[in-house]
């Protein structure tokens, strides 16, 4: 019988439905999540770190149940044990969602959708979501910038790169690099991963980003600070955006030789709001250059 890490009986207001009104006004929603997770690691060293914070969980799940409107149970069940299984520790998560106020005109004490998913088979859509794109389909690729100076550095950027293994195309060298900032600290080793799934938005990737970085026991105390692992969204697709949350592509990207040196690597013939990497790298001084050095032993493929 596998350790689990329990939430029930979280409680969020959302906007899911078949009719208009449920869209319109919205309604309260009741969710379970039962994680399978090994607690080896969390019980011997009693660190948050080192297992799923279940506050955590719940902030993540309720802006699940609050953001977007879907139509069924079923879809809004998977998306919530797609976050679940977000955090690459997790190897299935059980999902139950309540629709107590739900439109029957008749009485009733509850209705509920309960799903399983495990990491074999997650994420949705099984081999269709891991490789090339079907026919016909539209591949929503993304640049990855991962990053870590606190700890096992290289230990931190495997981490990263099995939380997105499912969708990763391709992996560059690491790179070890002087941080880069006003804050002190130590080098990092960076890396620059791309990756592809039919159906991610950019909302999707910084999500699975934030995950990784939570499972890998980050912490936002400071600014530019040291980081026992940092996930950048570089750029999805052509896309721009200045939301906050998100700008795209990443606005100081095009500075970093940390970014555009392994990225470079992986894709010759990228560009960057329009220009080559290459034109990008050759702006930066010969002293930002030589600032990051490709590590011999670090492959992460």
């Amino acid at each position: 019988m596998p350790d689990e890490i329990v939430l029930t009986g979280l409680r969020v207001r959302g906007h899911h439905g078949v009719f208009e009104h449920e869209r319109r006004d919205g309604q309260e929603f009741v969710v379970d999540a039962a994680l399978e997770i090994s607690t080896e690691a969390a019980a011997s060293s009693d660190r948050l770190g080192d297992t799923v914070d279940y506050g955590d969980l719940a902030q993540r799940l309720g802006a699940v149940v609050s953001g977007e409107p879907v139509h069924l149970l079923e879809t809004l069940a998977a998306r919530l044990a797609d976050e679940c299984l977000a955090d690459p520790r997790v190897e299935a998560a059980t999902v139950t969602v309540h629709k107590p106020q739900a439109p029957i005109p008749l009485s009733f004490s509850d209705v509920a959708v309960t799903i399983r998913r495990t990491r074999r088979s997650w994420p949705r859509g099984g081999e269709t979501r891991r490789g090339a794109p079907q026919r016909g389909q539209h591949m929503s690729g993304a640049v990855l910038s991962i990053g870590a100076n606190l700890g096992d550095r290289l230990a931190a950027l495997h981490l990263a790169v099995d939380a997105f293994r499912a969708w990763l195309q391709a992996v560059s060298p690491v790179y070890e690099s002087q941080p880069w900032g006003p804050v002190p600290q130590d080098d990092y080793l960076n890396a620059v991963l791309l990756v592809a799934d039919p159906t991610a938005t950019p909302a999707d990737w910084l999500q699975r980003a934030r995950a990784a970085e939570h499972a890998a026991g980050r912490e936002r105390d400071v600014r530019w600070g040291p980081r026992t692992l940092d996930v950048d969204v570089i750029a999805v697709d052509d896309l721009t955006s200045d939301d906050p949350e998100l700008t795209l592509p990443h606005p100081r990207a095009h500075e970093r030789a940390f970014v555009l040196v392994p990225w470079l690597t992986v894709a010759p013939d990228a560009t960057l709001s329009g220009k080559p990497l290459a034109a990008w790298l050759a702006a930066l001084s010969d002293d930002e250059l030589a600032a990051v050095r490709r590590l011999d032993s670090g492959d992460l493929a």
